[in-house]
This record gives structure tokens, C-alpha cells and sequence, in this order.
């Protein structure tokens, strides 16, 4: 007698069983994720014979220093932890059309020049798509292979038969399993595929690049376990319509997290951006209230951007507060902070924050210059140009010490800086930077008085 299907329902945005379809997942709470699957029983063939690995000490394993696989882009390097892995499994997301792909070929193309064997496998572009986008990128080489395929077992079939150095999956959510009876992009196909690529990376010492697309909030698609299955997650940050892109590490175990690299899209792909401080500072006014900048640390790496604020009046009941490239919450803080020990008015006024560049600062380094940008428009009183701001703010008005302070400054002295505001507590850790002036300030109110005070409104 034929056994009946069972059918369980999945969510497509965290993976969560439950045995019934309900409107709203009870563990991520998104509205309409729950899809219907097939549960696949056991396999009833003969048992498998397993060579169980005899466990060793920890002390008689001998540890070398593992080689990296340089690409020749350099912020892609500084952004991996100085280099590829062998063996690594890689995830990189972003939004449709911000570089992702665009990105993976070009690093394909240089480690393809550098005599590598790569592959390039689509699922969502013909040979010919990716030829012509090929071309225009200049990305072309004889050890450089390209194949559209969706097939998982085809997939692992043609690395068998070749030796690869790094390989490209465009994207996970377009590879399926043909046992599995789901459809490509849902839970199951995307958990089975990225634990066939995790075996391979490792069984085989391949580094696996897994493009992923993002859903409507930001985040990489499909369950939660996939980044938690791969070595490092990295983010392409960034508006379409800015020429600027940023790629962050959210999760390496083999460098630092939140080491970013900044790229610039040109119709030749994407460039690197060496020094990212003078870019963003390019276009800066020489006199405008409300423009502040500060020096926010990007991993191991001091970089300058532009804050800008906006107070004005409202001509509705609600006052708006847009902001853009900051966290909502700690402008919010910064504002009632400034309301409470500055005795600014601020809660009947439109507030509009931005960061030039398309930047996202989520240090609270910035608060002093955010406080700063919001008092200049309230008071239509600008911060001198040459001037910079570092310091975090307490609720009771104390402007508080800032990692790496000293790596800040000296970056700000290399862009033409002449002075710098700093907490008090951070003097003694600071040593003379040459051309640079160095002023500490305890609370938000001395910070405003040596900004402001003696300029005619």
C-alpha cells in the first residue's frame, strides 16, 4: 500500500515549520511566508558504511599560516581579511543592480590573468549575457570559464571532472536540487545547496562565491542558516542612483568584521577608491550651517565623511524626522539630549539628517558631530571648515572617550584638518599630531560654547 505525503509548511524568510498554514510566521512575524513542501522521508536503500575519523589532540595538531589568494583589488582583499581563503564558502548580498555580479566577474578576471582556473556559473544569465557583459568589463581570459546552469548535481559534476582555484554561484537562489520536489529559491532547495557548496569548499579546498538576492528589508533571502553556514558575509551597501558602493564584512572568521571597501560604478565596472576621505569631502562647501564632519572607523580603517542636519520649521501636527546613513534611535537620543541640558527647542521642527556618500555610521563616534550639524541649523551658525568632531554623548550632557582616537586624528591632520574637538577623558591616551590642534571638551554644552560662541548669527 503506498505510504501518503506528508506536507509540512515552511517560512521563506527564517525557516520556520509548523504543521498548518497561518497568515503571519509565529517566529519572524512576516505576513503571507508560509509555503507548502513535501517533507522527503528517510532514504529505505541499503545502510551506508561511514570511516568514522579517530579524534586527536588538540596539541598534535601542527598549525601553518594559511596562504591567502590575492585578487588584485585591493579593497576587496582589505575587506576578506587580506585575501581569499582556501577552501572558504563566501556570501555576498545586496540590492538588484547595485554590482554584485558585476563585482564576483571582475575578481574572476583577475585571478584568471594571474593564471588561475575560475568558473562562473549563472543561473540567471546566457552564455552570451555574460560574454557581452564580459567584454564591456574587459574581464576576458583563456582560464576564465563561464557555463548557465541552475542543475546542483550538474553543478558538482563539472567541479569533479576539472580542477577549479575559485568558483562563482550567480546566485544560490536559482540552484535546485532535482530531488527535491520545492521549488528554486524556497528553504529547502536554498539549505540543500549551500550545504552541498559548504562540503565542496571544503572537501576540495575550492573558495565558493554565493551571490545572494535581498528581500524588501535589506536582508539576504532565504533562511537565516545559510550566513550562519558560510565563512564570511559580505554586504553591498550603497543607493543605485549614488556612484559610490560599499562593501562591508558583517561576518568573517578569518579577519575583521566590519572592514568595508569602497568602490565607484563607471561604465568600465566597478573601480576601487583608494582613499575614500577625500572622495566624500570632495564637493564639501566652504560655509555651510549645519555640515559637520567626523572621523568614523571602518574596521582598521579611519575614514572622514560629511554630516549634514537640517532643522526647520513644520507645517504639520507631527514634525518630520528623516535620516538617512545614521541610526534613527541615536539621532532621536541626540535630540532630546540637546532639548534637555542645551535648551533648544527642538520638538515642533522638521529634522532632516544625511551622510554624504551614501554612508552608513552606526558608531556612536558620531554623536558630537551629529549634535553639532543639528545645532548649526538651529542656529544657522556654522563649524569652521578645517575643524573635526569625535566623541559620544551621554544622557546627561558628558561628551565620552571614542576608540581609536589617535588613528582618527591623523587622518583628519593628512586631509588638511586644523583642528579637532575631543573628549577630555581621551587627552592623556593622545599624543601631538603635527599641524594639528587638539581641544577637549567634558560635556555637549562646553562643545557648543567653543563651536559657537563669538560668531555673529
Amino acid at each position: 500500500m503506498k505510504k501518503k505525503e506528508k506536507f509540512t509548511f515552511l517560512c521563506q524568510a527564517c525557516g520556520c515549520q509548523t504543521p498548518k498554514w497561518m497568515g503571519r510566521c509565529p517566529e519572524c512575524g512576516g505576513w503571507d511566508t508560509l509555503v507548502e513542501e513535501r517533507i522527503i522521508p528517510a532514504g529505505s536503500g541499503n545502510p551506508r558504511t561511514l570511516a568514522a575519523p579517530k579524534p586527536v589532540s588538540i596539541n598534535s595538531v601542527e598549525v601553518t599560516e594559511s596562504q591567502r589568494l590575492m585578487t588584485g583589488i585591493t579593497e576587496f582583499d582589505r575587506v576578506l581579511g587580506g585575501g581569499i581563503v582556501d577552501g572558504s564558502l563566501i556570501l555576498i548580498g545586496g540590492d538588484p543592480g547595485i554590482g554584485k555580479s558585476t563585482l564576483m566577474l571582475q575578481v574572476l578576471a583577475t585571478l584568471s590573468k594571474a593564471r588561475k582556473k575560475c568558473l562562473y556559473v549563472s543561473g540567471e544569465e546566457s552564455i552570451l549575457q555574460l560574454s557581452m557583459r564580459g567584454k564591456r568589463l574587459d574581464s576576458g581570459s583563456d582560464s576564465l570559464f563561464i557555463v548557465a546552469e541552475t542543475d546542483l548535481d550538474a553543478i558538482l559534476s563539472m567541479v569533479g571532472k576539472q580542477h577549479y582555484d575559485a568558483m562563482v554561484i550567480d546566485s544560490i537562489q536559482t540552484v535546485f536540487h532535482p530531488e527535491v520536489s520545492s521549488t528554486p529559491g524556497s528553504v529547502t532547495q536554498i539549505r540543500e545547496a549551500s550545504m552541498q557548496f559548504m562540503r565542496l569548499a571544503k572537501t576540495t579546498g575550492i573558495p565558493i562565491f554565493l551571490v545572494g538576492h535581498v528581500t524588501k528589508v535589506g536582508a539576504i533571502a532565504g533562511p537565516r542558516i545559510m550566513e550562519h553556514m558560510v565563512d564570511t558575509v559580505l554586504y553591498f551597501e550603497g543607493d543605485k542612483s549614488h556612484i559610490f558602493r560599499i562593501l562591508r564584512a558583517v561576518k568573517n572568521r578569518f579577519g575583521s568584521t566590519n572592514e568595508i571597501g569602497v568602490f565607484e560604478m563607471r561604465e568600465t565596472g566597478l573601480e576601487q577608491v583608494p582613499n575614500p576621505s577625500a572622495i566624500f569631502l570632495s564637493d564639501r562647501s566652504a560655509v555651510a550651517p549645519g555640515s559637520v564632519v567626523t572621523s568614523s572607523m571602518e574596521g582598521t580603517r579611519p575614514i572622514l565623511v560629511e554630516i549634514q542636519g537640517l532643522v526647520s520649521s513644520s507645517g504639520m501636527g507631527n514634525p518630520r524626522r528623516t535620516v538617512l546613513g545614521l541610526d534613527n534611535n541615536r539621532v532621536a537620543l541626540i535630540l532630546a539630549v540637546m532639548e534637555k541640558r542645551l535648551g533648544m527647542n527642538l520638538s515642533g521642527l522638521d529634522v532632516f539628517m544625511n551622510v554624504i556618500g551614501g554612508v552608513k555610521i552606526v558608531e556612536p563616534s558620531a554623536d558630537l558631530a551629529i549634535a553639532a550639524a543639528l545645532a548649526g541649523s538651529f542656529l544657522d551658525k556654522p563649524v569652521h571648515k578645517e575643524t573635526t568632531l569625535i566623541g559620544e554623548i551621554g544622557l546627561t550632557g558628558e561628551i565620552r572617550a571614542v576608540s581609536h582616537a589617535q588613528a582618527r586624528i591623523k587622518e583628519a591632520s593628512k586631509m588638511g584638518f586644523t583642528t579637532c574637538l575631543v573628549p577630555s577623558s581621551a587627552m592623556k591616551q593622545l599624543s601631538r599630531v603635527e599641524g594639528m590642534t587638539i581641544e577637549s571638551v567634558s560635556f555637549l554644552k562646553d562643545a557648543m560654547e567653543v563651536l559657537f560662541d563669538g560668531q555673529e548669527s
